[in-house]
């Protein structure tokens, strides 16, 4: 999608409150089966008026039936594509039927808590930010174990003169009894797509978000992108979040999981991301080429070995495993990419009227 460089408003006016000035976007983060947890801990937890635009990337026929029927009850939109998405392609889908002031985007694993919109909101007009992250936490139990308390995310040059990207999240690991005390609102460079609030009008200024960051990265890429336009990313720990990861609970999950953490997205993401910024080809993104496939490596290949072998000799049959999964891994993903491109090409024909002979 094409940015728009209509200057953006430099105050956020103040929403009427008889309306919604909120659409939540929830998209798919890596598998379907916590989508139904997750997707009704908003209808329970949020208090302040929205509007819901779900977009569901070819789930399961189960999961495509319940949330037809929540659609039908709950008069939401339900936006359904035939293929699987990337994250930022599922987001794009969703921003473009938003016509609130605010869009919160969220991955179809998270867990809110009550107040969690509210106080995203009232940060983002009290401090006039385009961009506002929650306290987010990991795992279950929820709401208990840290995964990001706001963070670092900007370029730097090296003595060499070479652009070097410094990336950190703060606070990662730690239970959030020990640490809520001293959590305040505060200016961050650093916010995540697990669950994040976006000031609409923002993307006039910075362009949509970018599709060809297929599956890491994003969250960097945008907030980078923010705050050279000049506007403020914000940590709101009032707002409470957790994100569950996999690994997959169903084998409707698996296909999706394995391609949303292929090896050809994750290497196109990053170096696109490299070439985007300028950066130098260092020690940061050679220590993500060494970990290609970590995920599905220890959420698939690994307990799939230990069945195997019964605990024996578990490592090596999981490394014997792991090097037929690599060629597999790119198949599928060959697979998607065409199936994907001859879908949208019959759909563009279909469009388009029949020129006259």
């Amino acid at each position: 999608m094409t940015a728009n460089t209509t200057p953006h408003l430099t105050q956020t006016p103040t929403p009427d409150r008889s309306q919604p000035c909120v659409t939540i976007v929830v998209v798919p983060r890596e598998r379907f089966s916590y989508a139904r947890r997750s997707l009704e801990s908003i209808f329970e937890h949020t208090q302040l008026p929205y509007k819901l635009v779900y977009v569901d990337g070819n789930s399961p026929p189960f999961l495509q039936q319940y949330l037809a029927e929540q659609a039908a009850e709950r008069d939401f939109e339900l936006v359904r594509t035939d293929y699987y998405l990337y994250p930022n392609q599922a987001r794009n889908i969703g921003l473009s039927r938003v016509e609130t002031p605010y869009v919160a985007f969220v991955d179809n694993d998270v867990i809110v808590s009550p107040g969690w919109l509210t106080a995203l909101v009232h940060c983002a007009e009290s401090q006039n930010s385009a961009v506002v992250g929650p306290l987010m936490c990991q795992y279950e139990p929820i709401h208990e174990n840290v995964h990001f308390a706001g963070g670092q995310s900007h370029i730097w040059t090296d003595k060499a003169g070479r652009r070097r990207l410094r990336e950190k999240m703060y606070d990662q690991g730690k239970d959030v009894v020990d640490i809520r005390d001293r959590l305040q609102q505060s200016p961050t460079e650093l916010a995540e797509f697990h669950c994040v609030l976006v000031r609409r009008s923002i993307f006039d200024t910075v362009g949509w978000l970018d599709e060809a960051m297929l599956n890491t990265k994003e969250h960097l890429d945008f907030c980078m992108l923010v705050r050279e336009a000049g506007e403020t990313v914000y940590f709101e720990p009032d707002s409470l979040v957790t994100y569950v990861p996999g690994p997959p609970q169903h084998w409707s999950d698996v296909h999706y999981y394995m391609l949303r953490w292929s090896d050809a997205w994750t290497l196109k993401s990053l170096h696109h991301f490299r070439d985007k910024w300028n950066l130098a080809e260092d020690g940061y993104f050679q220590a993500k080429y060494k970990k290609l496939g970590w995920r599905r490596y220890g959420t698939l290949i690994e307990p799939l070995a230990r069945k195997l072998t019964l605990g024996i000799g578990t490592e090596f049959v999981a490394r014997a495993i792991a090097k037929t999964e690599h060629s597999f891994n790119a198949l599928l993903t060959y697979h998607h990419t065409h199936t994907q491109k001859n879908k949208t090409e019959v759909s563009q024909k279909a469009a388009t009227p029949a020129q006259s002979r």
